[in-house]
């Protein structure tokens, strides 16, 4: 069975930053392309970031380029997103996928 597991959201002040993780297990991660996502409430999911397994290559989509660091652990199983120089428009929940899994969410508040 496949478990996705997010933590480290929580409330930030504009220009700081937080760094989410995602625990896995039920499948080969090492072997395995890696998303983040969010939805901000009535707003539909937005993709936010892949990691590639075969050759490490990331993508951003152009709101997140620059500021968000995607990484992955595959020693540990575990997925990363480093959230940097955060904006209010970026409080979201925030997930992480494969295939057509992903976890329960963690929530990511910015706000003065």
């Amino acid at each position: 069975e496949v478990q996705l597991v997010e933590s480290g959201g929580g409330l930030v002040q504009p220009g700081g930053s937080l760094t989410l993780s995602c625990t896995t297990s039920g499948f080969i991660f090492s072997r395995t392309p890696m998303t983040w996502s969010r939805q901000a409430p009535g707003k539909s999911l937005e993709w936010v970031s892949t990691i590639y397994a075969s050759n490490g290559r990331t993508a951003y989509a152009p709101s997140v380029q620059g500021r968000f660091t995607i990484s992955r652990d595959n020693a540990k199983n575990t997925l990363y997103l480093q959230l940097d120089n955060l904006k209010t428009e970026d409080s979201a929940m925030y997930y992480c996928g494969m295939g057509g899994s992903r976890g329960q969410g963690t929530q990511v508040t910015v706000s003065s």
